[in-house]
This record gives C-alpha cells, sequence and structure tokens, in this order.
C-alpha cells in the first residue's frame, strides 16, 4: 500500500513550544523535493517527549500543510495502549493517511501481548497501520510469527518499518 520515500521529520521547538512555521516549512521542503510522504511524531519526531497536546498539534499541522500533495503517517505509537487507540483516533480525525505504530517500549511485552496491543489498536481504526519494529530503542522485537498473525487478523496492518538490523529478518518476513 505505501510505495515511495517517506522522510521522517524531526519536531521543531522554539521557546518551549512547537515552532509552527517551522514544521511547515520542513513540510514544504520535502513535498518541493518530490517525496512521497512524511512521518510525523516518529523516532526523529521524538514521539515518547511529546504532550498528548503536542502529539494532536503536529498530527492537524502536518495534514493540513501536506493538503494531499504527499502522504502522511502519523507515528502514534505508544507503550500504552489506550493513549495509542486514542492518538490514532486522532489521526484518523484529521486525516493522516496512515499509522505508524511503534512496539510498545519499556514494559517488555511478550509476543502475546504485542499481538493484543496491536490488534486492540487495529481494531479502533480504518487507517492503515505500519508496524514499527525498532527493538534497539524499544527493547522488544516483534518476531515474525507475530507480525504473520497480525497480518493475517488485522487487514489494516498493511506494512512493517522493520529496523531491526537484520537482513536475515527483512529476507523472512518477504516469504511468508
Amino acid at each position: 500500500m505505501f510505495r515511495g520515500t517517506f522522510t521522517a521529520l524531526v519536531t521543531p521547538f522554539r521557546n518551549g513550544g512547537i515552532d509552527d512555521s517551522a514544521f511547515k516549512k520542513l513540510i514544504e521542503a520535502q513535498i518541493a523535493a518530490g517525496i512521497t510522504g512524511v512521518v510525523a511524531i516518529g523516532t526523529t519526531g521524538e514521539s515518547p517527549t511529546l504532550s498528548h497536546e503536542e502529539r494532536e498539534q503536529v498530527i492537524r499541522l502536518s495534514v493540513a500543510t501536506a493538503n494531499k500533495r504527499c502522504l502522511v503517517l502519523a507515528g502514534t505509537g505508544s507503550n500504552a495502549t489506550q493513549h495509542a487507540v486514542a492518538d490514532t483516533r486522532i489521526a484518523e480525525q484529521f486525516g493522516a493517511d496512515g499509522a505508524l505504530l511503534v512496539a510498545p517500549y519499556y514494559n517488555k511485552p511478550s509476543q502475546e501481548g504485542l499481538f493484543r496491543h496491536f490488534k486492540t489498536i487495529a481494531d479502533a481504526t480504518s487507517l492503515p497501520i505500519v508496524l514499527y519494529n525498532i527493538p534497539g530503542r524499544c527493547s522488544v522485537d516483534i518476531l515474525p510469527e507475530t507480525v504473520v498473525r497480525l497480518a493475517k487478523e488485522c487487514r489494516n496492518i498493511v506494512s512493517i518499518k522493520e529496523a531491526s538490523g537484520s537482513v536475515e529478518r527483512v529476507g523472512e518476513l518477504r516469504r511468508r
């Protein structure tokens, strides 16, 4: 579903708040460069450090600024399932094209816990979902069996950003 190049955006701040003007300029520069899409509130955008209100502000700004000229993936993942559900619903409400969901960090859930976390979020939205496996940051690895199970049971889980660093993992996921 999602093809092309997506730029992970930083979240610029000025005087203790999000710098709307600088953020809009970042998106405009990406659009001018011919990017397929932008990722707002991913790892590069310091997602765990933003308040709920700041996350909402960034999603709203991203969608409004892109204005259908490029795709917008909103990083709505959290280590708290209900927070991720709430942010994903906000992304859907504002018109994001998809949600990027990182594995719950700090909590170290089991594979069954990961499955239930992502399924709960997927069931709460119609947005296409991109799983984000980054075990170096989250201390948990979404194993291929869990990815396959999620893809089979959740129609809107459409892709994965696989950042484990394992070429073998990517090959294994492609074979499945």
